[in-house]
């Protein structure tokens, strides 16, 4: 009797073998894991699980994770002391890893800086100008004000250095919106001061200290040994 059932049941387990084997390859061809042995198929699973979990996490902080532009807008030329522009690119250097990039532009006159602050504003980027009438924040209160600015430039911002007299006069004292009569409230122009001392700085050595400001605001930011 026993030896009649073999090639029955014999045959029903070769049967279920090939028919899960069958539907295990249609269904994992579907998913992308036919094929593949069980350390594969875990690491594929997971590997996936980890890439959707990021672009969902990137899609809800799109902000941290887009590559975060700042610009220093100075009238002047470059320094010709090799020091000071050996200093600014180190700080650009090390400014990278925390996905930051620091650029200058350098304008001939206000004229044309007025021009750059103009496209700045087009394009909603926020606007900070140095002067030594604005206030002068701790370290600690700058990172919290420059993640904040850029979060609402759409991690685009700019900072404005004067050249030898200082900020044009229509930037730092903008004029009074729409012109009516009686209207005392102030252009969405105008500008946000701050303050990096109450020394004075030649505006080539200003740019030095606002670029360590600004890795020194990424340094805190991480929780760096940097900032003490």
């Amino acid at each position: 009797m026993i030896l009649k059932l073999f090639p029955l049941v014999l045959g029903l387990s070769m049967a279920i073998a090939v028919y899960s084997y069958t539907t295990l390859s249609f269904f994992g061809n579907i998913v992308g894991v036919g094929n593949r042995s069980p350390y594969q198929n875990s690491v594929f699973f997971r590997d996936k699980f980890n890439s959707y979990r990021c672009k969902n996490y990137v899609s809800a902080n799109s902000a941290l994770y887009m590559g975060m532009k700042i610009n220093i807008r100075i009238v002047g030329r470059k320094s010709s002391e090799p020091w000071l522009e050996e200093g600014v690119d180190m700080y650009e250097k090390r400014l990278r890893p925390s996905n930051v990039e620091v650029d200058t532009t350098w304008h001939k006159d206000n004229v044309a800086l007025m021009k750059g602050i103009d496209m700045d504003r087009s394009k909603n980027h926020k606007v900070i100008c140095l002067d030594p009438t604005g206030t002068q924040p701790t370290s600690e209160k700058f990172t919290e004000n420059v993640y904040q600015w850029l979060d609402q430039g759409g991690s685009r911002l700019s900072f404005v250095i004067g050249g030898a007299e200082g900020l044009p006069a229509e930037l730092k004292y903008p004029s009074y919106s729409s012109g009516k009569k009686g209207s005392n409230k102030k252009n969405s122009d105008a500008p946000i001061l701050i303050s990096l001392s109450v020394l004075t700085f030649t505006h080539q050595f200003a740019r030095l200290l606002l670029i360590e400001q600004i890795y020194r605001a990424t340094e805190i930011k991480k929780g760096s040994g940097y900032h003490k």
